[in-house]
């Protein structure tokens, strides 16, 4: 067994474990299906927090080239799944609730922690790209991007829901791009 296949054995079962809470929570939004009361901006937000899980799984293919794994560096790279993971606890109510729940309350009531965890995923996302993967600094505008515009919005306690709908909208357009441009850059073969 490789050092690269040593660490992304913890960090697979840490993505895996969130991937479960989102599909464990889309599951219970299906079967009390009468009693809860959806929301769309909630729903992208559960939709995209998935991708991250997946797209994060991915990358961490990319680390396969470094050959000497330090405590230090697993116990940063960890941290972004840890945080997913959290994320999607977030992402629904905690313990049942039989009279149903209005997940347009549950969002605007929950926004600012899960707000907060997206910005510390954009912090570790920014740091691990810049030391670890040696992105510049540059190319990390999308990163700082958010980490403003989320900042803004918890810290000014803006609740106005146009605002809230057109961030996910424009998250969704912004990963949409980054991921064509990605796969340019890229190309076909992996």
């Amino acid at each position: 067994m490789t050092p690269f296949e040593y660490v992304t054995v913890l960090i697979s079962i840490i993505l895996g474990l969130g991937i479960t809470q989102i599909i464990t929570g889309v599951a219970d939004i299906i079967h009390q299906w009468e009693q809860i009361k959806l929301y769309w901006p909630h729903m992208l937000w559960i939709v995209f927090v998935f991708f991250l899980h997946v797209e994060e799984w991915w990358v961490i293919y990319d680390l396969r080239e470094i050959e000497t794994w330090e405590l230090s560096r697993f116990l940063f790279v960890i941290l972004y799944p840890i945080n997913l993971f959290i994320l999607a606890r977030i992402l629904f109510p905690f313990g049942s609730n039989e009279s149903g729940t209005d997940f347009k309350d549950f969002y605007f009531n929950n926004y600012k922690k899960f707000f907060a965890g997206v910005m510390v995923l954009s912090v570790l996302a920014l740091l691990e790209n810049l030391f670890i993967s040696h992105f510049e600094f540059k190319d990390q505008f999308n990163q700082l991007i958010l980490l403003l515009v989320l900042g803004i919005i918890v810290y000014k306690n803006y609740t106005a829901e146009w605002l809230h709908k057109v961030i996910v909208i424009l998250l969704y357009a912004v990963l949409l791009a980054s991921m064509i441009v990605r796969d340019l850059k890229i190309g076909p073969d992996l």
